[in-house]
Formats: C-alpha cells, structure tokens, sequence
C-alpha cells in the first residue's frame, strides 16, 4: 500500500521559512518523479514545485520561484520542499504527490497523493 505523509507545516509570521518533508513508503520511491502542490480555501489546488526521479530536474511555479525549493532524498524516500520568506497568500493545505514521468507544471499525471499538511502565515 503506497502512502506518502507530509509534514513540517505550521503557523509562522510573513517573512519566515518552513521546511515540508513528504515520506514515501510502498514504492520505490526513486522510481518516481515527485512534485508539491497546495490549495487555499476556496481556491482550486494548484502547482508550486517538481523534481525528477534523479533530482536534476526541477521546475517552479512563478509565485514561488527564488522562495521555495524542492529536493529529495531517495535513500530515505522522502521529499522536501524548503519555504522562504513566507507571505501571507501562501497560506493553503500543501500536498506531494508522486508519479511516474517528469512534469514541468500542472496537477495532472502524478499516481499518488498525500493527505496534506497546513501551512499558516500571519501578517
């Protein structure tokens, strides 16, 4: 049974960093590209960051490209995504996801899904 659990969100003031861990168990997970995504009530779930199977590859979205960055440890099968200078329009529930090919954007083609972590800023 594959299961991927994120954690590492909280409430933070605008300007500060948290750092998001997904664990991914049930697969390999290095045969996986793997990707953070997150929605704010209300709103549909949109894409912020992706990463190849290698980690070579990373593509962002504009509103959080220079604040965030993703990276992976495939030894511990675990996927990260790092928060900066956090704004208040950041607040949203944050999923990870995994899938098979490399995506440069969107939410489609990933297999599977976690349950969310909530990130809160203040302003």
């Amino acid at each position: 049974q594959v299961q991927l659990v994120e954690s590492g969100g909280g409430l933070v003031q605008a300007g500060g960093s948290l750092r998001l861990s997904c664990a991914v168990s049930g697969r390999t997970f290095s045969y996986y590209a793997g990707g953070w995504f997150r929605q704010a009530p209300g709103k549909e779930r949109e894409f912020v960051a992706t990463i190849s199977w290698s980690g070579g590859r990373t593509s962002y979205a504009d509103s959080v490209k220079g604040r965030f960055t993703i990276s992976r440890d495939n030894v511990k099968s675990t996927m990260y995504l790092q928060i900066n200078s956090l704004k208040p329009e950041d607040t949203a529930a944050y999923y990870c996801a995994i899938g098979k090919s490399f995506q440069v954007a969107g939410t489609g083609g990933y297999d599977y899904w976690g349950q969310g972590t909530q990130v809160t800023v203040s302003s």
